[in-house]
């Protein structure tokens, strides 16, 4: 499919492209990026290069994997994030923030407009957040986006190599007050 732009009361979400690589590049260089992500480490230019002149676009046009740059209205790039699908209806969202830009509620607020886009337009049911124990920013990102944190799955996040625990969370579109494309009948206590 093609990329599509999404707006928020102060934010741009669009797909990224050469025109990114140095930025992602540049941004990318932070430790904290480096060691809660599964982005390469050291992650070198070619890095980024493949990112925005590859995997990105490729992940749109084949349908797995739908990647945005979190903009401010004046271009600069205080973020990104995907959500990967995962299953039949259900996506699995990620997301990292520029250093600069962190506590401004840039990620939450672009998690909420991606996850929104999903179930409103391409049938998801089910948003998945999972973060390394310990990645105490994504947690507070996904609580305050409304994601349930629903627990711990062991050796479940392969990071550089090494299995690591990792938190799981949902979003579903009764969070939002959407429908979903399937009743729900929640599991009785």
């Amino acid at each position: 499919m093609e990329p599509v732009t999404l707006t928020t009361d102060r934010l741009l979400l669009r797909t990224v492209g050469p025109q990114d690589t140095d930025t992602v590049y540049a941004i990318c260089q932070d430790p904290d990026i480096q060691r809660w992500t599964t982005i390469p480490s050291p992650y070198l230019p070619e890095h980024a290069r493949g990112f925005t002149e590859q995997i990105a676009p490729d992940g749109w046009a084949n349908g797995s994997m739908f990647t945005f740059g979190v903009f401010l209205p004046g271009g600069e790039l205080t973020g990104m994030l995907g959500i990967t699908m995962r299953a039949l209806g259900t996506g699995e969202i990620g997301y990292w923030a520029a250093k600069e830009h962190r506590g401004n509620g840039y990620i939450t607020e672009a998690a909420l407009a991606a996850s929104r886009w999903a179930f409103t337009r391409m049938s998801v049911d089910r948003v998945e957040w999972r973060a390394e124990v310990g990645n105490t920013a994504s947690r507070a990102v996904a609580e305050r986006a409304g994601f349930t944190v629903e627990g711990v799955l062991r050796s479940s996040l392969n990071n550089k190599g090494v299995l690591r625990d990792c938190w799981v969370g949902s979003l579903l579109p009764s969070d939002l007050g959407l429908p979903s494309t399937a009743p729900y009948v929640p599991g009785l206590g």
